[in-house]
Order: C-alpha cells, then structure tokens, then sequence
C-alpha cells in the first residue's frame, strides 16, 4: 500500500479534506494522513459539513502534529497550503513532494452561506488535483 501524508499549517480544514478524500478515492490502494505544523487541536465544523455533502465522515477526525510522522517513509508528501512549505521539516523518506495550495477557507469571511460555498469550493479544487494525480501513470 502506498503513504501519502498532507500537510498544513492548522490541520484543520484543508489537509483533513484532502486525506479523507485521498483515502476514498485511493481505493485501498494509498493509505492518507494528515498533519499540521501548528495543529489547531480540532477540525473545522464547516470542513465536516462539506465533506458530508461527499459522504465523507470528518466527525470523528483529529488534528495532529507533523512531528507524529517524522520517522514514517511516505511515497508522496503534499503541502496544502504555503506556510506548511516552509514550516514543515523535510522529509528525507518521502519519494517525492508536492505543493498544492490552495486557499485557506477558514480565512473565508461572509455569512455562513457565502462560506460554506468557499469551502465547498476548496473541497472540490482539492478532489480535482488528486483525481488528477491518481490519473498519471505509475500512481
């Protein structure tokens, strides 16, 4: 089975979203985790109302540091967000690194509809870049 970890900087929104996503769609075949350099100690109540909308279960998900997985060999490590980039170690057992960031929904202002479609909307750009991902040969 092939590791992916996600980082972020909270470990609360983006990075949960993409491990619950990469676990769904990797099909047994990627184990996802995620963790942040600066860990929020929940996960967002509105990252949870988006992902159900996916039939994905967030309820239960905790937000964890990066130094959990330090010593852990991942065949990819995605950063989700700038900060996480440059405040997360390297990791030397990781066969390759990627950087994908997107928006921080949590920064989204407006009422809770205008943010609920922000996150919504985030959801979807990070299910489209692993969709894409899962898509290349030799994946």
């Amino acid at each position: 089975m092939k590791k992916v970890l996600v980082l972020c900087t909270g470990n609360s929104c983006r990075s949960q979203m993409a491990e619950a996503l990469w676990n769904k769609l990797g099909e047994g075949e990627w184990q996802a985790v995620s963790a942040g350099s600066k860990p929020a100690g929940y996960v967002h109540p509105m990252a949870i109302e988006v992902m159900k909308d996916l039939g994905v279960d967030l309820s239960s998900a905790t937000s964890k540091h990066v130094e959990q997985f330090d010593k852990e060999a991942f065949d990819v490590v995605v950063t989700v967000c700038d900060n996480a980039k440059e405040a997360c170690p390297f990791f030397p057992n990781a066969k390759r690194t990627l950087h994908w960031p997107f928006e921080d929904p949590a920064d989204f202002e407006g009422d809770e509809t205008e943010r609920r479609a922000g996150f919504a909307r985030v959801r979807d750009e990070i299910l489209a870049s692993i969709i894409k991902y899962l898509s290349l040969p030799g994946q």
